[in-house]
């Protein structure tokens, strides 16, 4: 795997996830729609620790650097 996420995108990732950890948390979101974004959150961690999307290697996208 090439890695495709870098470093201002993960930060992203993870703050995006833990604002819907804490809604789903504190009951502001309930039901399906917290365990729809439950999952997402799940996967936008996944791929930060990674450093790898496969929607966006699909899309042609990195926010990663060039290594030379």
């Amino acid at each position: 795997m090439k890695r495709n996420v870098g470093s201002v995108d993960k930060v992203i990732r993870t703050l995006i996830a833990l604002v819907i950890v804490i809604l789903a948390f504190t009951k502001v979101i309930t039901g399906v729609l917290a365990i729809l974004l439950l999952v997402l959150a799940g996967i936008l961690v996944l791929t930060s620790l990674i450093s790898f999307c496969p929607i966006w290697r699909v899309l042609g996208i990195s926010s990663a650097k060039k290594q030379e």
